[in-house]
């Protein structure tokens, strides 16, 4: 991530319609998303995390793909994908994801990568589905909306 991408991630991170499907329900502010940004070492092993920046073929920015919860023992991580509502539809999320599970692979040698996804997803299930993620647990009341609880399911791919 570059300090050019401050704008975006800022918009992703205060989406309110995102908090539902991911385990963030606070605002940030532009000065700690500068400061994770500036920060960040690029190292999965140090911060446990990488967050990568989805361009088009221009090399606009459509969105952010996130490896997060690396599991270096057990050589597992959970990923997740945002596309910028305006860019939507057009496959970048799943180009994305196939590079993600490449890099998982080949660069970060890893067994298995997951997402814990909304069952009323489907839009994420189908994109996990494509991928070749398959649904390995059905969980009950997992994530909650701010109204109510909401059934998830684990999607997993073994590299």
């Amino acid at each position: 991530m570059e300090p050019e991408d401050l704008d975006l991630l800022y918009r992703i991170e205060n989406d309110r319609q995102l908090w539902d499907v991911g385990s963030t329900n606070v605002p940030y502010s532009r000065y700690v998303l500068h400061d994770y940004i500036a920060n960040s070492s690029g190292d999965v092993y140090t911060d446990r995390q990488v967050r990568l920046i989805v361009e088009d073929g221009m090399g606009t920015t459509v969105g952010v793909a996130d490896i997060v919860n690396f599991d270096a023992k057990n050589l597992r991580a959970e990923v997740g994908i945002v596309i910028a509502r305006e860019h939507r539809r057009r496959g970048y999320a799943l180009s994305a994801m196939t590079q993600m599970n490449t890099y998982a692979r080949r660069v970060l040698h890893l067994h298995q990568l997951y997402a814990v996804v909304n069952t009323q997803n489907a839009a994420a299930i189908s994109l996990f589905r494509k991928c070749g993620y398959d649904e390995s647990t059905h969980l009950r009341d997992w994530l909650y909306d701010g109204k109510k609880h909401c059934d998830a399911v684990l999607m997993q791919i073994f590299l």
